[in-house]
């Protein structure tokens, strides 16, 4: 089942999938560049920092064995005090290594991934706890990739630093019986040759590492086609849900409209197909305004509105169906329709003015 389900993960992830997994933690990191960045850190101690630092503790060592009838070593504190010193000497030359290797290697961390900070990573998980999990995941495809890697790097530097050193077997064995400085030296330049051939193996490691673990990244973050669908629904809604509130919210519109048709001045329609209410009173407004319209059903629904309220219904097809396709409700009319529906206008109103004078006479 779980190679079934990976074989059908065969989308690219989303954005938004990307997104999800590094608000969890789940970010691509490549721990070789972190080895680089410590390799790095090293030599810049060891170019800048050993040298002087290996001197002092060179000098405190030659006193002590060059001068030992002044020191004495008769009690315990005398032993701890020589102690102290070299201690002494020997951390304030490490000190700058252990200040190095934690700046370049923070920085490493923030230069692929801007930290955040993750609390489901800190809460407690006891699926971890299990041991066959944890069997699984000491001999799944990444961890074994990481064991080759580390053997790969180990074999390489290994042959490449003894052949680099070959050559010098002989000559570091008589540095047993020089001077201390001398020693310290000769022992400086070893390791800084030692740490360019590190360097050199770590950064093609980590770069060809980088790739490897964003290509990983990505790949276990592929989507099946089911997983887009779904994501793809939550983000713009469920098309069910949707088309269900679009229907209600047309079922208001057509309430509103029905109930505004009273207020026209006029229908036009066409005769059966469309019909468009407008109403126009100078005070309210400048032109003629949009209240109602619709086709078919709700078309003859206007129409039977209209006369029961003796609204006068004008049939004219092209009028009817160009303001029908052109003019929103609440909308006014543009202009293009100005001399048209102003001859309907005047006619309302010339027939009003003659059932007025008819009244009253």
């Amino acid at each position: 089942m779980a190679d079934d389900d990976k074989e059908s993960k065969t989308e690219e992830p989303t954005e938004k999938k990307k997104a999800d997994a590094l608000e969890k933690g789940n970010i691509p990191f490549s721990r070789e560049l972190t080895s680089f960045s410590a390799a790095v850190a090293v030599y810049i101690f060891v170019v800048f920092f050993v040298t002087d630092g290996s001197l002092t503790v060179a000098g405190s060592l030659k006193d002590i064995f060059e001068q030992a009838d002044q020191w004495r070593i008769e009690t315990s504190p005398d032993v701890i005090s020589i102690f102290y010193r070299l201690a002494w000497n020997a951390g304030a030359v490490v000190l700058p290594a252990l200040i190095l290797i934690m700046v370049f290697g923070v920085g490493s961390s923030i230069l692929q991934n801007m930290p955040s900070p993750v609390l489901d990573r800190i809460m407690p998980d006891f699926s971890r706890v299990s041991l066959v999990a944890g069997i699984g995941r000491m001999f799944s495809l990444s961890n074994l990739v990481e064991f080759a890697k580390s053997l790969l790097k180990v074999f390489v530097v290994s042959v490449v630093i003894f052949l680099a050193l070959k050559q010098q077997y002989f000559a570091s064995l008589s540095l047993m019986y020089s001077d201390p400085a001398v020693m310290f030296r000769t022992m400086s330049e070893n390791l800084r040759t030692v740490l360019i051939i590190i360097l050199f193996a770590t950064a093609v490691i980590g770069i060809g590492d980088f790739f490897w673990a964003r290509r990983q990244w990505n790949e276990n973050l592929k989507m099946s086609k089911q997983e887009i669908k779904e994501e793809f629904k939550q983000s713009q809604g469920d098309p069910v849900i949707k088309s269900k509130q679009r229907a209600f919210a047309r079922t208001l519109l057509r309430r509103r409209m029905m109930a505004n048709v009273p207020r026209a001045t006029l229908v036009v329609a066409n005769p059966t197909h469309y019909a468009v209410a407008l109403r126009y009173v100078r005070e309210e407004s400048e032109a003629p305004v949009v209240l109602a319209k619709g086709q078919d059903l709700i078309a003859l629904k206007i129409r039977e509105i209209a006369e029961e309220n003796n609204i006068p219904v004008f049939e004219d097809p092209p009028l009817a169906r160009s303001m029908f396709a052109q003019v929103s409700v609440d909308s006014v009319i543009p202009p293009v329709f100005y001399k048209a529906v102003a001859e309907l206008i005047h006619r309302v109103y010339a027939k009003q003015n003659k059932t007025r004078r008819t009244m009253r006479g």
